[in-house]
């Protein structure tokens, strides 16, 4: 592979010029950047490369924040639940929280402002029945109900920025400062925010991309009185909140929201909640809001002749990339965190910048980057697992971000990024700006839609947890899947329909959950629609509990659809017969090692003689497929990521769309290996995704096989001859190239 440069970004810190200067010969370099606790001396801005510099907006500036204490970004918190044996108790609210984060707002009238609730009946209890302690930060109630559960919902002021307080104590910063985050709707901030950027911009003319990080609220984190996580929610609103945004609020939408509407029975509105009415317009009052504010700042530094870049994290919350007002921000980039396939198309998806860019991990940081451990490991499984979905959809660049010294000290690990970002460069410059070729045409069906694309089933960025991953996996191989994703929601299908180009809906997730749809399907409108659709050809897979709501005798809504559904206890004195698992069907027809269902799902069966049960175990079924009408529709217990079970949705796909013969057209026959063809260019590429030597055969857009070998974690590039491609300019063929190899590359 030819020695590139271009399209990296590299990390550095003050006194490590000579290093970052072998580094960016080494990598192809051609921007440096400071990390948080980190800064550019100005020998290292001499360097020839694109300098990124760090903005925050609205923390770092403690001398302006601690002048205006009042004007400390807030939020609500609900206390513990206490249960009352008398007629009253006294709930000490602060109690779980970490004091050095949060300080109760006594500043507005907690009488006004706060709620104190009986969570036995989910009624608010009348101001005049509460007191306020505030030299114990406890509350009184009084005529309380015994047995009854109590809580207080009350307004504190966040007094450290959750992000430096988390990278304070992992990098033991000891006694820096801690940075007080300030709400930009308040007069002073706002102000300052403006007037501090001017003169930063002519203070800083050595800088050409500011990189906000981000802009004003940061995603919901909260840590107890051990300065632990306690709550943390990547898509929270809840440190949008003050008495100034609630008031604003209540002018214009007519109504007020109570704290119940944000604290949300202790939930806090998670991306897994039904989000209710009152929610929906809060973000939207809050998307404006800093889409508005955020297109101020970026102005002034377009005026100062410079870039604005975005960091999608820390204090992104409303912008939303995905959102209606995204786009009249005005930014040039956006980089973000890259944790595998999913998370990377959720950046390089973004539309409306010029520019997209990963930060790849490991970070360079000491969790990682100590003696003994080898962060090649990390590093090669980041890679080959975002590969895929950049061979859909490629970032503009890709990063790094943490401590160059600690990284350096490993030699092992900067061969192996150097081999990386040359093969990147290779990859953007084959396929950028073509479109790949896609089998399918696939939507994800749930609550959010198109807001939440590619960013379900997470709680903190891409980090696994036991409830979702049997889910998130199904995310993660349609990230590097040779089909075109869509997100819609429920509301979107109700009020327009199914767009017409879509082959297959996928709905996953458990029950109750925002992924699934809660109440929505206690809609007969959405039940026959989707119904209809599948029957007059539409294919639909559910994955976990898809449609479910128990009422009217069932639990899938869509029971007759998927030809199953779960027992939940209410139906066991009915037996059932249809247990028999089919010797051979398509979906498993080339599996070649043990089901992974994750979590799975419990006691589902099949409902008639008409479902295939293609896998039963342990007295209940995890796969089927099932025909109504001209559809059909496969049923997953779970899928967790792997190469197998990509493989397994790919078939489920094809499956449901009933186009099985279509599959063998740009498909590789093991399914460690991937093939991704790109018509205009007259290219395609065979990916190994597996860290071992791999044989596969290949088949080509005309369905015709060859079999090729690959070293771990290769690419191999074939292209077409010139007869070919006139044959593919004219439409004449589905696309079959040559096997005449462009070149190989070895990851």
């Amino acid at each position: 592979m030819a020695k590139t440069r271009g399209r990296v970004t590299l990390p550095s810190e003050a006194g490590f010029r000579k290093e970052t200067e072998e580094v960016i010969r080494r990598w192809g370099a051609d921007a440096l950047r400071d990390s948080d606790g980190t800064k550019l001396d100005p020998e290292i801005k001499q360097l020839d490369a694109k300098i990124y510099t760090t903005y925050f907006v609205a923390r770092g500036h403690n001398a302006f924040a601690e002048k205006h204490m009042e004007e400390c970004q807030q939020l609500y918190l609900m206390s513990r639940r206490c249960t009352v044996v008398g007629t009253s108790v006294r709930i000490p609210f602060m109690e779980g929280y970490y004091g050095e984060q949060v300080v109760p707002d006594y500043v507005h009238d907690p009488k006004e402002w706060w709620e104190v609730m009986d969570r036995t009946t989910g009624q608010a209890v009348p101001a005049e029945n509460w007191k306020l302690f505030m030299d114990t930060h406890e509350v009184l109630i009084c005529q309380a109900v015994p047995f009854h559960e109590y809580t207080v919902s009350f307004l504190v002021y966040a007094v450290w920025d959750p992000t430096q307080m988390y990278n304070h104590i992992t990098n033991h910063w000891g006694d820096k400062p801690h940075e007080i985050p300030f709400d930009v709707r308040q007069e002073a901030s706002g102000k300052f925010a403006k007037e501090y950027l001017v003169q930063w911009l002519k203070e800083n003319p050595d800088t050409d991309v500011v990189r906000f990080t981000t802009f004003f609220y940061h995603f919901t984190l909260v840590f107890n009185q051990k300065a632990e996580e306690k709550f943390v929610d990547w898509f929270g609103y809840g440190g949008t909140v003050s008495v100034k945004a609630l008031q604003e609020f209540e002018a214009e939408y007519g109504y007020r929201l109570r704290p119940e509407d944000l604290v949300d029975n202790g939930y806090y509105n998670t991306l897994f909640r039904v989000p209710t009415k009152a929610y929906r317009d809060y973000m939207d009052f809050i998307q404006r809001f800093v889409a508005k504010k955020a297109k101020e700042l970026t102005a002034l530094v377009h005026e100062a002749g410079k870039e604005a870049m975005m960091f999608l994290g820390d204090n992104w919350i409303g912008t939303e990339p995905y959102g209606p007002y995204f786009a009249d921000i005005g930014l040039d980039a956006v980089v973000g965190s890259v944790g595998g396939g999913a998370t990377l198309r959720l950046i390089a998806d973004i539309p409306g910048v010029t520019y997209t860019e990963g930060r790849f991990l490991p970070y360079f940081f000491p969790d990682t980057f100590y003696e003994g451990n080898d962060p090649c490991v990390e590093a090669r499984e980041n890679w080959l697992t975002a590969r895929r979905a950049l061979m859909r959809k490629p970032l503009d660049r890709i990063g790094y971000g943490g401590y160059l010294s600690l990284a350096y000290r490993f030699p092992d690990f900067v061969d192996y990024i150097e081999k990386l970002t040359d093969e990147f460069r290779e990859i953007h410059e084959k396929i950028h700006g073509q479109k790949p070729w896609c089998g399918l045409r696939v939507a994800v069906l749930n609550c959010w839609g198109k807001l939440r694309s590619w960013q379900t089933y997470m709680v903190a960025h891409a980090l696994w947890y036991k409830q979702t991953y049997s889910y998130f996996g199904m995310l993660e191989a349609l990230s590097g899947m040779s089909v075109d994703v869509c997100f819609l929601s429920f509301d979107d299908i109700l009020e327009q329909g199914i767009p017409e180009d879509v082959d297959v809906i996928i709905n996953a997730g458990d029950a109750h959950t925002a992924f699934s749809g809660g109440s929505y399907w206690e809609d007969e409108k959405l039940i026959c629609l989707l119904r209809r659709w599948v029957y007059e050809g539409g294919g639909i897979v559910g994955i976990g509990e898809p449609s479910a709501v128990h009422q009217n005798g069932q639990f899938f809504q869509l029971a007759d659809v998927f030809g199953v559904d779960k027992e939940l206890g209410f139906t066991l004195s009915t037996d059932k017969y249809f247990t028999k698992q089919l010797e051979t069907h398509y979906l498993t027809e080339d599996r070649t090692e043990a089901f992974d269902f994750g979590e799975g799902m419990k006691n589902i069966y099949a409902l008639g003689a008409d479902t295939e049960v293609v896998e039963y175990s342990d007295h209940e079924l995890h796969i089927a497929a099932h025909g109504y009408g001209k559809g059909n529709s496969v049923y997953l217990a779970g899928l967790p990521y792997s190469c197998a079970n990509s493989r397994l949705l790919l078939r489920a796909l094809y499956c449901a769309a009933r186009r099985e013969e279509k599959l063998y057209r740009w498909y590789a026959d093991n399914h460690h290996c991937e093939v991704h063809a790109y018509p205009d260019a007259g290219i395609y590429a065979v990916l190994n995704n597996s860290g071992e030597e791999q044989t596969t055969v290949v088949y080509d857009g005309l369905g015709r096989t060859s079999k090729v070998c690959l070293e771990a974690g290769a690419i191999l590039w074939k292209t077409a001859d010139a007869e070919l491609k006139n044959s593919i300019l004219q439409g004449e063929c589905q696309i079959g190239f040559e096997l005449q190899e462009l070149g190989e590359s070895d990851l």
